[in-house]
């Protein structure tokens, strides 16, 4: 498990292309057979992937978590970008299949993700945050994650936004995820930007050709930078920086979020005047 520590944002404006990539950019995050994770000081956020091959990968505490199970005093949310997996809760067998997605509460012993055909494995993308309460684990379809659609076609941004960790789907103590589609003709995944003081967040971007890319603004809404991202690799979002995007051709993105509060609309909108 990879460590990151928290960045001040007077200390990000003095880092260079390679600093911000190496502070903020998760790469490697499938790897067949293994679960790759970077553990955020960043209200204690856990992001990575597991592709499980021939055979079930458990999910281990490890010293960073200083207990003696992954989900002691943790809430876990799983979404499947691959082919059909299982992942198997204390002994109980969840089918995930394409898109759909699993919350797991605090509590739960035993995690192992699988893949019901090795050579169409599974991709489930993790979040995990710390949680204070135990909640019963759940299955999300993408039929059951609250559509949304935004934006349209004259400014690039149309999209569906799929809530699938969210209150109104289910009860969580922090996490939130969720998932959004752009539509082919639209790049922007949002514009005007936000922030959100209560909240930090991660981004997740795939559905990406090999020569794709998204350019991910980051930074204060007065110093804004930007990261090049490729095809499965995240982006570790603070609060104090906004988190937009604009790729050479439209895309899918996971979003994570954990804080203060879960209310979606919570966010401190950026004026188009304001942005430099």
């Amino acid at each position: 498990m990879e460590i990151r520590q928290p960045i001040h944002s007077d200390h990000a404006k003095q880092l260079d292309t390679e600093g911000l990539r190496r502070e903020f950019l998760i790469d490697g995050i499938f790897a067949n057979g293994t679960i790759n994770l970077t553990y955020s000081h960043v209200d204690r956020v856990i992001a990575g992937g597991c592709m499980p091959g021939t055979e079930a990968v458990k999910l281990e505490a490890g010293k960073e978590i200083g207990a003696d199970f992954f989900l002691a005093r943790r809430e876990l949310g799983a979404i499947n970008i691959g082919e059909a997996g299982i992942i198997i809760v204390d002994g109980v067998e969840h089918e995930i299949g394409s898109r759909e997605a699993l919350y797991i509460g605090m509590g739960a012993k035993e995690v192992a993700f699988a893949s019901v055909d090795a050579d169409k494995p599974a991709k489930f993308y993790l979040n995990s945050a710390p949680a204070h309460a135990a909640y019963p684990t759940k299955k999300i379809t993408q039929e059951m994650a609250s559509p949304e659609t935004l934006g349209d076609s004259e400014t690039c941004n149309r999209r569906t936004i799929y809530k699938y960790m969210v209150p109104a789907v289910l009860d969580t103590c922090q996490l939130a995820m969720g998932m959004t589609i752009l539509e082919p003709g639209s790049i922007w995944n949002t514009m005007p930007c936000h922030t959100h003081e209560r909240r930090m967040e991660v981004y997740f971007y795939f559905d990406m050709k090999d020569d794709g890319v998204v350019f991910h603004m980051m930074g204060e809404p007065t110093e804004t930078r930007h990261l090049v991202v490729r095809n499965e690799q995240a982006v570790i979002s603070p609060s104090w920086s906004i988190h937009s995007g604009v790729g050479s051709a439209n895309y899918t993105f996971i979003w994570g979020m954990a804080g203060e509060n879960q209310t979606f609309s919570d966010m401190d909108f950026v004026p188009m005047g304001d942005l430099k």
